[in-house]
């Protein structure tokens, strides 16, 4: 790895850790100031959400309502979306690029000329990327982590919020190593942001209508949102070891195979 190329891309993309972080921190810090309200009307608004179909609060991500009176339950139910859609959104975008501006901003043959090799490249790109990841899922968690605090109704199980942190942790580094892939796979240069986020929403719809709709339950399974635990009021509530090694294991095969092609690949500069 080349420290100087690890720390200009840390650089050149620390506008946008910040704006994301910014967004999905107002996000997840405002939601949670309407749990005090919530609780005070707890009566009247669980009478209402009764009368929303059982599908359209799946759809939400919402299982069972109950969940909804405690603070992590609060969290997880309205939380969670933001990092698991927004934050995968920034993982893919962020690493389906990262390789492929030296091509498109025709920066290429300035950075090969260099004393570097392609592996020293790929592997500082990819170092950049998931502390990057790692970042905004410290940053927002401890946001998270603070609403509830404030709000000082009940204590917060620290292990279940951990292990929800490490599951949203998980499957944004899933999406930056697809990213990393989709990216060795383009023959034009280009940037694929579109792809990307068109990628992690069609994934997330799969996931949503496999809910929802009995008859297309097992379709859940090729989306990674399939395999991310958020019942986080079970007692039995824990990292499944299973589920690690789906989000680790998929994770190192997209990186081997996208650092593989990497060192084939022809570069246009």
């Amino acid at each position: 790895m080349n420290a100087n190329l690890f720390f200009r891309e840390i650089r050149f993309n620390r506008l946008s850790l910040l704006l994301w972080s910014v967004v999905i921190s107002i996000l997840i810090a405002v939601t949670m100031s309407v749990f005090p309200t919530f609780i005070e009307n707890q009566s009247k608004v669980m009478g209402m959400i009764s009368l929303v179909p059982k599908t359209a609060l799946e759809f939400k991500g919402i299982s069972n309502i109950a969940d909804l009176t405690s603070k992590l339950g609060f969290y997880a139910a309205n939380n969670v979306i933001y990092m698991m859609v927004l934050g995968s959104i920034f993982s893919i975008v962020l690493s389906s690029n990262i390789l492929l501006k030296e091509e498109y901003n025709k920066t290429a043959e300035y950075l090969l000329t260099r004393p570097l090799t392609r592996k020293s490249i790929f592997m500082s790109k990819l170092s950049a990327v998931l502390l990057q990841v790692f970042l905004l899922n410290i940053i927002t968690a401890a946001i998270g982590f603070i609403s509830m605090e404030i709000l000082q109704k009940g204590d917060i199980n620290l292990q279940a919020f951990f292990i929800l942190s490490t599951y949203t942790l998980l499957l944004n580094l899933l999406f930056g190593a697809m990213g990393l892939f989709l990216s060795t796979l383009v023959k034009k240069p280009k940037p694929i942001t579109t792809v990307g986020i068109g990628l992690v929403l069609f994934l997330y719809f799969l996931f949503t209508i496999s809910k929802i709709t009995e008859s297309v339950s097992k379709i859940g399974y090729v989306s990674p949102f399939k395999f991310v635990r958020t019942d986080i009021s079970s007692e039995s509530y824990m990292l499944d070891y299973w589920r690690l090694l789906y989000f680790l294991g998929f994770s190192v095969i997209l990186i081997m195979l996208s650092y593989r092609i990497y060192r084939r690949k022809d570069i246009f500069n």
